[in-house]
């Protein structure tokens, strides 16, 4: 049996399917004991990967762009896809059920201040629309459970949010306007690794790659029920209705990928969006930031 320390950045729902290979025992099936390690500062991350503390950890795609974009050099690569759409939307005070983008014009609209992809995508999706930024009336600096409170208290108009919090806003009278989803394709998560380690311990990567996929061919015949009760532990303050409310959400929207296979579209629509907004200098690529072939290896 080998064993791999995998880092997960904060505990999220939108993360479940990494929760399900570990509570079935997807991956000890491939003969990898992990042992999850929890980062809390997601930037972290970065360095533990490179110096060894960390085999392999999941989170977005953008920290390995970024890498790549400011250091040619970079050891890092992103591999196996499993959130490829965008998990976070737009929830007001009051319903817009003809809801469209341009409607943000003089919204005052609480950003995520927790991580920074969802407001950059957000914004890409503005540009792509016609619409300047500058119509908006942001507001920055906040956490997304303050923002659900100024939702609710009416100082904000809308709120943008992931799960649970947006079934939390709806219980407490908010609407969903908008899924930044629905724009299709954007790589929000996968696995990454620092290529000496891909390369010293791929037979164990591997196995991970195949851990995923087995449990994305369960995700997507399982029940929200089911797939709540499975992850349930992770999420031990979260009522039980609301985790498989939010479940079910995600699975509507599609957000989770059927194989780790990682699409390119995924990664230019994130790479774009890094760029448009000044994220990054310039756009390292699909090949530089992705490595496919160990997922073929693995899936073969």
């Amino acid at each position: 049996m080998s064993v791999l320390t995998l880092q997960e950045p904060f505990r999220a729902i939108f993360y479940t399917p990494f929760y399900a290979a570990l509570a079935r025992g997807d991956f000890a099936a491939e003969g990898v004991e992990v042992r999850l390690l929890t980062v809390g500062e997601p930037d972290r991350a970065v360095a533990n990967l490179l110096s060894g503390a960390a085999d392999l950890a999941w989170s977005g795609p953008m920290r390995v762009i970024r890498d790549h974009a400011a250091n040619p050099g970079s050891q890092l690569v992103s591999f196996g896809a499993v959130v490829m759409r965008d998990p976070f939307l737009l929830v007001g005070g009051a319903p817009r059920p003809d809801f469209a983008l341009r409607d943000l014009a003089g919204v005052t609209l609480g950003v995520v201040s927790e991580v920074p992809t969802p407001w950059w995508c957000l914004q890409h999706d503005l540009r792509r629309a016609g619409i300047a930024v500058s119509a908006l009336r942001p507001v920055t600096g906040r956490g997304m459970a303050e923002n659900v409170e100024a939702v609710v208290s009416g100082t904000l108009d809308a709120a943008q949010l992931f799960e649970p919090f947006v079934s939390l806003l709806e219980s407490r009278g908010g609407h969903v306007w908008h899924a930044q989803g629905s724009r299709g394709p954007t790589s929000y998560t996968a696995f990454y690794a620092a290529r000496p380690a891909l390369t010293e311990k791929r037979a164990a990567m591997r196995a991970m790659v195949r851990g995923i996929a087995a449990m994305q061919r369960w995700l997507h015949a399982a029940t929200p029920a089911e797939i709540a009760t499975t992850v349930a532990p992770f999420f031990e303050d979260t009522d039980r209705a609301i985790l498989q409310k939010a479940v079910a959400r995600y699975l509507g929207l599609g957000i989770w990928s059927r194989t780790p296979h990682f699409p390119r579209e995924a990664f230019e629509t994130l790479e774009a969006a890094m760029l448009g907004v000044g994220a990054i200098p310039r756009a390292p690529g699909f090949d530089a930031c992705v490595d496919e072939t160990i997922v073929a290896e693995a899936l073969a």
